[in-house]
């Protein structure tokens, strides 16, 4: 499969704080890739950095083909981007959101009206649409800014701890979000702290201190560290002894 991101010895570095320790990997297109851990280990700054709104200090890394360095520009014209903090403007309705991330991807009127009318439909926002974001649940936001990272389409997503503060129930209406997208191609690259959402990628890679102390599949990871959770898998980490 065609790599939507590949990494080397990426590191970022905040004075002689190392906040990303020369971190390597891949990522296949349309792969569901976790990357797990404590806040604090790292995540945040990795995936800012991917996303072409950090500059590392040493490293490479190319997304979707475009040189983090060098082409910052084109990948964001290729990714979508969720934050860990709501990322919508809660003093425009649902539709003004919708329209106005469209237009900033440079989609037209006629794609602008169709994908509204299709996201309202698909969340079920119909009775809300011309209301305001702040008036709606936390949940529902949630599952709209993931839709809006999607509307122009883009080849990866990135999402920085999209669940956090939801009910259990609406992760999980999440996380068929996520599969959805998946299975059209989209590549997602997740961040979590919640060991249970590490059992729904296809590959986690677990972040300790900035370091990548392992990755590999859910299974995997648990019959190399003996264990049945990946909580389990976490705490060993955190430790620092494996059974490797």
């Amino acid at each position: 499969m065609d790599k939507a991101v590949i990494t080397n010895k990426l590191t970022k570095k905040f004075g002689d704080f190392v906040a990303t320790n020369e971190i390597t990997f891949d990522v296949a297109q349309g792969e569901i890739f976790g990357f797990l851990g404590a806040n604090g280990a790292g995540k945040t700054t990795a995936i800012r950095m991917l996303c072409g709104l950090l500059k590392p200090t040493s490293g490479d890394a190319r997304i979707a083909g475009f040189d983090v360095y060098r082409q910052t520009e084109q990948i964001k014209q290729v990714i979508g981007y969720m934050s860990q903090k709501f990322s919508l403007y809660e003093d425009l309705t649902v539709r003004e959101n919708i329209r106005f991330y469209g237009g900033i991807y440079g989609l037209n009127r006629a794609d602008l009206k169709a994908k509204s009318d299709q996201i309202i439909e698909q969340l079920n926002l119909g009775s809300v649409a011309d209301k305001l974001v702040a008036s709606l649940p936390l949940g529902w936001k949630q599952r709209l800014a993931f839709s809006v990272a999607l509307v122009h389409n883009p080849r990866i997503v990135f999402l920085d701890e999209p669940t956090g503060g939801v009910d259990p129930i609406t992760r999980r209406q999440f996380w068929d979000m996520i599969y959805e997208a998946a299975d059209r191609g989209t590549t997602i690259f997740v961040t979590t702290h919640y060991m249970d959402e590490a059992e729904y990628c296809n590959r986690v890679s677990i972040m300790v201190d900035g370091r990548i102390k392992a990755l590999d599949t859910p299974s995997g990871l648990k019959r190399s560290f003996g264990t049945d959770s990946m909580d389990g898998v976490f705490q060993i980490l955190a430790r620092g002894t494996s059974t490797k």
